[in-house]
């Protein structure tokens, strides 16, 4: 059957639809207005008196026309009676009111006589009947989903969590639903005046305090958490109490600003771990992103990256002129090319296969699109993998950025923006001493550029390329053994979005130099994140899927620092983010250096740790062994 005739098969059963409503709809009128004059002459069609009946017999066919149209301006034939709700009730009301008020007239304009009761009891009797044809249909899928297709499973047993609208919209299709095999015993509420309440006839037994006890009590399989206002940090306390017990966690996003505040059951979701870390959001002046970005050509290296896929994501958000995205690896190139191009097709995009290192394509590409803004996210930035190589670090990383920053001062963009990592703070590995070296540069630059050069510097991003979530779950996936390195490593961690969020508001609160740090809250154990997805994913940690500790590698801290001194510390107007105000840089000093450096690392040089040294003091040869400080790899949010 084609596209037409499937319209057509649609049009043809519509309109069967409504031709049978009305059929029903007429014998109801007629039924009415029959059984009020019965009623009102105590049940007997012989006490009825002749002209009443000649009255309503020769308003009948009136009557149909106006209450058949009434039904029709109330949508009566056009709802989906199987989630009829109170608004479909006050349609009702709403069309039998006026039918009788209606009829009233044109009797009483006819001169036909009723009984005074005649009126009452024909819109009582009409919207009782009209009530039960169009409720009747919930309320058989209802009957039939809970003594039939209901008994052929056992239906899994699901407390909610939240007594508010979307805590009632899920318990009410959860009970409906025929697709969803739910019982709800308990309901679980903050709210003390909620306690001892009953939502939908379902108990609300205490607050969150209460869950573990609940789910013991109930026989609790699942628990739905349907509190989409919850803030970062308050739904982090939630889920962490949730996750004490051995049910299966489902969330409702926080998208509830929406139009009817509906809410339906397709928006939950398993909960990621990314909700158990969470963090209330960072606020930002989009007012300040919206001027550095709107109208503007932006240009971001390493496009394809994690990190740099977002920002070319949020920049599309804020109508650039044009946006390039440069990037060595085509396939990811190509992804982020194809999803930007169905996400915005009236956006300029302009993707490019090339490497930051090669400064004649760098040239090319300045000299062509001359980028106004530029987001500099390529690099190497795997620890232990940059351990091995510590040369293609200094390549990719010192060079590329050298090369950005020379091109945007040479070809005058209007700022550069550095994506670089807390393990730039007192470096123990070649990855982040090289990206302190990159700091360097920006700053050499900034003090005698009219290009507004500024760093961010954030920790691990949650699920970027090959960092430790994606990796965790491919092992929980094959069953275990997650591996960690240590028991006491820890990390910062932050959302992908929050992190490229940061970006964009620390680029268009630049005036050059700048340092920029994000207060990332509290440190997250490791060995804690792969309990907390073994749990996730349905398993007991040290049980069902074990936890082992491979021992520490080179390169890597146990604690990753963020700040080099509290002190330097100057606050924005943003509130949780900072300025590092760092001493003056010697800018010839640094160029001179660079470019030995980067010979040095073309030459294949052995030393280069030792001259990397010579630029950043503070970095701290590692020797290679395997029991040193070190972690599983993890993200600084740049990418090759």
């Amino acid at each position: 059957m084609n596209k037409k005739e499937n319209k057509r098969t649609v049009r043809i059963e519509s309109l069967l639809k409504i031709l049978a409503l009305m059929l029903l709809d007429s014998l109801t009128i007629l039924v009415a207005m029959t059984a009020s004059l019965w009623i009102r002459f105590d049940f007997s069609f012989i006490a009825i008196e002749p002209a009443f009946l000649e009255s309503i017999a020769d308003y009948l066919i009136i009557n149909l026309a106006v209450t058949l149209t009434l039904n029709g301006i109330f949508h009566l034939y056009t709802s989906l009676w199987r989630f009829a709700s109170i608004n479909e009730l006050r349609n009702i009301v709403c069309a039998v009111a006026l039918s009788a008020l209606l009829q009233e007239i044109g009797m009483y304009l006819l001169s036909l006589p009723v009984p005074r009761s005649y009126p009452f009891m024909y819109a009582l009797l009409l919207l009782i009947l009209t009530g039960a044809n169009r409720y009747s249909y919930r309320i058989l899928h209802i009957v039939r989903y809970r003594y039939g297709a209901g008994r052929n499973q056992r239906p899994i047993r699901t407390m909610i969590v939240g007594a508010g609208a979307a805590g009632y919209m899920i318990v009410k299709e959860m009970k409906t639903s025929k697709h969803l095999n739910r019982v709800i015993p308990c309901i679980i509420d903050d709210n003390p005046k909620k306690k001892k309440t009953y939502l939908c006839g379902i108990p609300v037994v205490g607050s969150r305090d209460y869950i573990p006890e609940a789910v013991e009590k109930y026989h609790i399989e699942e628990i739905v958490v349907a509190i989409p206002t919850l803030g970062g940090e308050e739904q982090k306390r939630l889920l962490n109490i949730c996750q004490q017990t051995a049910c299966r966690i489902k969330i409702l996003p926080g998208i509830y600003q929406m139009v009817n505040e509906e809410v339906d059951v397709s928006m939950l979701r398993d909960v990621q771990i990314e909700d158990l870390l969470g963090r209330d959001p960072v606020q930002l002046d989009m007012s300040d992103v919206r001027k550095h970005i709107t109208g503007k050509v932006i240009l971001v290296t390493g496009g394809g990256g994690s990190i740099g896929s977002e920002i070319c994501r949020q920049v599309a958000m804020y109508h650039p002129e044009r946006l390039i995205i440069l990037d060595i690896y085509e396939n990811n190139a190509y992804d982020i090319q194809n999803e930007l191009k169905e996400k915005f097709p009236e956006l300029d995009l302009v993707v490019l296969i090339g490497s930051v290192r090669n400064e004649r394509r760098i040239e090319a590409v300045f000299r062509e699109y001359r980028p106004e803004v530029v987001y500099h996210a390529a690099a190497h930035k795997h620890v232990p993998l940059m351990e091995e190589s510590p040369n293609e670090a200094i390549k990719n990383n010192v060079l590329g950025t050298y090369l950005v920053a020379k091109m945007a001062d040479r070809y005058h963009a209007r700022k550069m923006v550095l994506i670089s990592t807390d393990k730039a703070v007192r470096p123990t590995n070649i990855m982040g001493a090289s990206k302190r070296i990159c700091e360097l540069i920006l700053q050499s630059f900034a003090q005698r550029s009219e290009t507004v050069y500024s760093a961010v510097r954030f920790g691990n991003v949650l699920g970027s390329n090959g960092s430790v979530i994606p990796l965790f779950r491919k092992q929980i996936e094959h069953g275990g053994p997650v591996t960690v390195t240590h028991p006491d490593i820890i990390r910062y961690f932050m959302t992908i979005p929050e992190a490229v969020s940061l970006v964009l508001q620390c680029g268009a609160s630049a005036t050059g130099g700048e340092i920029f740090i994000l207060d990332m809250g509290e440190p997250v154990r490791i060995a804690d994140l792969a309990r907390k997805m073994i749990r996730l994913s349905g398993h007991i940690p040290d049980q069902d899927i074990k936890i082992v500790y491979t021992g520490l590698r080179p390169g890597e801290k146990l604690y990753e620092e963020l700040l080099i001194d509290e002190k330097n510390l100057k606050p924005t107007r943003n509130g949780k983010i900072y300025v590092a105000q760092l001493n003056p840089v010697d800018g010839e000093a640094i160029k001179e250096k660079v470019e030995m450096l980067v010979h040095a690392a073309f030459a294949e040089a052995e030393d280069i740790r030792e001259k990397v040294q010579e630029l950043v003091p503070e970095y701290t040869i590692r020797p290679d062994n395997p029991q040193m400080e070190a972690a599983v790899t993890e993200e600084t949010g740049a990418e090759v």
